[in-house]
């Protein structure tokens, strides 16, 4: 059977558990107020008139990544269906074959196709 000792010790240590749990208690509360006051100050160091620039790039960015998911999750269903995406290959290649037509055939409309891209590359490159 068991040793009466090593029951004192059971309830010994039994006793001195809670005293253990309040020590880690209470340092764990030191740490989490340690913590807080550096949170604190360094939030008071802050400049805030700066943090609406960082929060709308912040935002701009976590639009772009949900766009992109949603584009994703489309495409992927088109991609499913048996004969879309072979309609859409055959549509992209009739828009460019369209649009080659129209603006490459003769030499001044590939002149005005150059003039144009010079004029949008000023307007938005400076």
């Amino acid at each position: 059977m068991s040793d009466p000792t090593d029951l004192n010790t059971d309830a010994q240590e039994a006793a001195t558990a809670p005293e253990g749990l309040q020590d880690a208690a209470s340092d764990f509360k030191q740490r989490y107020s340690e913590i807080l006051g550096k949170v604190n100050s360094t939030l008071d160091s802050v400049d805030w008139s700066q943090v609406g620039r960082a929060g709308k790039a912040f935002g701009v960015i976590v639009a772009v990544i949900v766009a992109q998911i949603l584009i994703k999750g489309v495409l992927d269903t088109i991609n499913l269906l048996p004969v879309v995406p072979g309609l859409l290959e055959l549509l992209g290649l009739v828009v460019v074959g369209t649009w080659s037509w129209n603006n490459l055939t003769t030499s001044s409309k590939r002149q005005q196709l150059v003039e144009q891209v010079n004029k949008f590359r000023g307007e938005y490159l400076g």
